[in-house]
């Protein structure tokens, strides 16, 4: 194996991808051992890498396997074999089948081959198809054979990656193979004669992509952040970053380093980090890490394959910022060894003075948080010094009024240190002192609560007026001089009211515990802070008011209405209390019967049960059924207690047996006595018998009506009543009547002999004559109305007697006799 460098091949060395072949310095290759090879053709990858340069170049051998002659070197009769048509040969077939004779050389015994491993290269350019070897079956000189794969990469996806000549046994590839995206193929090569019957057994064939530098190192995140403290020591871990190359790990495609390319800035050294070539950790190299002075390096890592060879490796790059965290290395130090000011006496809480310090640590971290003491120059606690959180200055305040005529100065002296304690070795400075001579120095703040979900405590019932806090603002826009208004966002109940200028929150209302605005004692409101910056800021904050509970909400009893029975001992009302307030102000309750008016007690009894119930019953064997208002007097057990006197319907009523109102009972416990009921009753039992009588009266008046009107109804008599005739009509031919119907008959056999049912009106009943009272001789004539009366009410009184005795009426005679006309 011949290679030649441009810069000369000296000192490359070789290797194989086999243990049983090796290449010598000069490029001879040999066999290491004794080998069996089972096919013709051997393909193996040869290596060629430069130690100095770690530059590697890769070649694929093919070996073509000479068979041994059978005659001792004899060449068989026939055509001569061309020697380059046997390498053609030898150099793309493989021979899957074998056979070999039995010593009768009549029966054949057949044992298949191991085919080796077929390598393709990755992104080979072609052209395509590009034939990979030539399987043949020792059968095809004596039948046709027809070869076939399959496999994924043949028949199955991705399809007709590889193909073969069906007659001659010749297998391609046909387009650049991609190992990232497939590394082996495991095809099946098939024999079978022209009618499809199987000729040899199926020969497995494994095809592996040989892997090509051809993918960059990726790093997995594009950017890394990592920290480390300044002033660490060199080897301290920052971070690590990590790249992967989807080449083959197990060779120099895929085996990445790392390196640092560039720092930003290079300051105090230009190699303040290094990185680990193979795992990619990055550490300090150098001393001399100040975040004062740096807060953040970049730096740039590149990652190579080819074990991180330059010149033919594959590199990308990523970013590392690193950020230098703070320690409190720094003391605050005052702007100034002086401050002035000045404050109008008797005031207070005002900002007399403004401390300025400088403190090159991390700032609103507590190796920046400033503290301030007063040390001296104070003995009486005039004035306090607050921190203000956003600005680290110190706030001289007035907590306990001056007296001008008494104190004209004060001199204070001032120290100043952090809030976390110095680093090991660092010092105080003498500027961490300064003097204070009062110099006004108001400093806006922000539109934030520092103190957000405020909560405080207090009674209820406080009165209107009352402050319950200061809930201020602090502005962090201390570049601008702005005010802070505040103003209510939420208050439920309308309970508070808020100063504009300083958060002083007072009351608007009496605060009641047992409002329905209060949640688990509760009360919450809701406040804004605005500046007046263009355009303004504002920010909310939530103050939480806890109430106390105290006795102010008498007992009410329970229940307000009552049913008990007119005697005593056969059953009792349960009473109890009910209060808004809470323990300790609600039970034990008392429960006690007033003493005016006298009759509540004479009446009535309580029995204490417990603390919370007690029996309400009779005193008296007896008590009228009706209600009865009772007044009760229920006591908490506040401090003072609280009382209250709550009147209880009882309704009492008469009961039975089991103790049940009954009906009367139901309606005397609406409120009516016993006279009152029976006086009810008898004015109900008068006015059913009246509206009885009247009903009757009516219906005896209809009948009378009706049977009036039957006896002087002209259409049904015509007895003894007096004619009218408008007319005369047509002479006496015409007026043949019969005028013995109107004759009394002298025997009642024809009315015995006639038919049942028809009779006449003026027939006498063929029963018993009825009893008529006795006719006075001579009759007074103030009697008749009253004879004739008593007549037609006997008539009535007989269905079956016709009104003989009472006046007929006749609606028509006839026409009278021949002989003679009626006018």
């Amino acid at each position: 194996v011949k290679f030649n460098n441009c810069a000369g091949n000296k000192g490359v060395r070789y290797e194989t991808n086999s243990l049983d072949f090796k290449v010598r310095a000069d490029g001879t290759m040999y066999a290491a051992h004794q080998v069996q090879m089972p096919s013709k053709q051997l393909i193996l990858m040869v290596t060629a890498w430069d130690p100095q340069t770690l530059g590697r170049w890769e070649a694929i051998v093919r070996f073509l396997v000479a068979e041994k002659s059978q005659h001792n070197g004899h060449k068989p009769k026939g055509r001569k074999t061309v020697p380059g048509e046997l390498a053609q040969q030898q150099s793309d077939t493989l021979l899957p089948w074998r056979q070999h004779q039995s010593a009768n050389g009549l029966r054949r015994q057949k044992r298949d081959w191991v085919i080796p491993p077929i390598n393709v290269p990755e992104n080979s350019r072609g052209p395509f198809p590009q034939q990979l070897v030539r399987i043949r079956s020792d059968k095809d000189k004596e039948i046709h054979i027809r070869y076939s794969i399959t496999g994924v990469g043949a028949d199955q996806p991705p399809m007709e990656v590889f193909s073969i000549d069906p007659v001659s046994g010749r297998m391609y590839v046909t387009r650049p193979m991609d190992r990232e995206e497939r590394a082996s193929y495991h095809l099946r090569a098939h024999a079978v004669d022209m009618n499809g019957n199987k000729v040899e057994n199926p020969i497995d064939l494994y095809i592996y992509v040989i892997d090509m530098n051809d993918n960059r190192p990726e790093f997995i995140n594009q950017v890394y952040n990592g920290s480390v403290d300044e002033g660490s020591k060199p080897g301290t871990y920052v971070m690590t970053v990590t790249a992967n190359d989807a080449d083959d790990g197990t060779t120099a495609n895929g085996m990445v380093r790392y390196r640092i390319v560039t720092q930003t800035p290079q300051s105090p050294s230009q190699n303040m980090f290094t990185i680990n070539s193979e795992t990619g950790d990055i550490v300090t190299v150098a001393a001399g890490l100040d975040r004062e002075k740096v807060q953040q390096y970049i730096v740039i890592v590149q990652a190579t394959d080819m074990e991180g060879n330059l010149n033919y490796g594959l590199s990308n790059t990523a970013t590392a910022i690193i950020t230098v965290t703070d320690v409190n290395d720094n003391p605050p130090e005052f702007t100034t060894s002086t401050y002035s000011g000045e404050v109008p006496e008797n005031r207070v809480e005002v900002v007399v003075a403004n401390l300025t310090v400088m403190d090159r640590d991390q700032p609103h971290s507590p190796n920046w948080n400033a503290i301030y003491r007063i040390i001296s120059g104070d003995p009486s606690g005039h004035f306090t010094i607050r921190t203000d959180p956003v600005t680290n200055e110190g706030m001289v305040t007035v907590v306990k009024a001056v007296d001008y005529e008494m104190n004209r100065a004060f001199m204070l002296t001032v120290m100043v240190s952090n809030q976390a304690p110095l680093a090991s070795g660092i010092q105080m400075s003498f500027q961490s002192t300064a003097g204070v001579t009062i110099s006004v120095t108001d400093v806006n703040e922000a539109p934030y609560f520092p103190t957000n979900h405020k909560l405080i405590r207090l009674e209820e019932g406080v009165p209107t007026g009352t402050v319950l806090t200061t809930f201020s603002a602090v502005d962090p826009d201390r570049f601008m001089q702005q005010a802070v208004r505040y103003s209510k966002l939420s208050d439920p109940a309308n309970w508070l009211n808020i100063n504009a200028t300083n958060g002083q929150i007072t009351t608007a209302a009496v605060l009641d515990r047992e409002s329905d605005y209060i949640k688990n004692n509760v009360y919450e409101a809701t406040f804004l802070a605005a500046d007046n910056g263009i355009p303004p800021a504002s920010g909310t904050g939530t103050l939480q008011i806890y109430l106390i509970d105290i006795n102010d909400n008498a007992p009410e009893l329970l229940p307000k209405e009552a049913q008990i029975c007119e005697k005593p001992n056969l059953n009792v009302i349960n009473i109890t209390a009910a209060d808004a307030d809470i323990d300790p102000n609600v039970g034990p309750f008392v429960f006690e019967l007033p003493s005016v008016p006298s009759a509540v007690r004479k009446n009535w009894t309580i029995t204490r049960l417990n603390g919370d119930y007690a029996q309400l019953s009779l005193r008296i064997m007896y008590l009228e059924a009706g209600v009865y208002d009772v007044p009760i007097i229920v006591t908490d057990s506040g401090n003072p207690p609280l009382y209250n006197t709550c009147v209880i319907k009882v309704k009492v009523c008469p009961c039975d047996e089991n103790g049940d109102c009954t009906t009367i009972g139901a309606v005397a416990a609406a409120g009516l006595g016993t006279g009152a009921i029976i006086a009810i009753l008898i004015c109900i039992i008068i006015l059913l018998t009246m509206v009885l009588l009247f009903v009757v009266w009516m219906k005896r008046r209809e009948k009378e009506r009706h049977t009036k009107q039957l006896l002087i109804d002209p259409e049904d008599d015509v007895r003894d009543n007096i004619l009218k005739y408008d007319e005369e009509g047509g002479g006496e031919e015409d007026q043949d009547y019969d005028l013995s119907q109107l004759q009394q008959p002298e025997t009642m056999d024809h009315v015995l002999n006639k038919t049942p049912g028809v009779r006449r009106v003026d027939e006498r009943p063929i029963g018993a004559d009825p009893q008529y009272p006795v006719r006075p001789v001579i009759p007074h004539p103030g009697d008749i109305g009253d004879f004739i009366n008593e007549g037609l009410r006997a008539a009535d009184n007989d269905p079956t007697a016709p009104p003989y005795d009472s006046l007929l009426v006749f609606d028509y005679e006839g026409s009278g006799s021949p002989g003679a006309a009626f006018s």
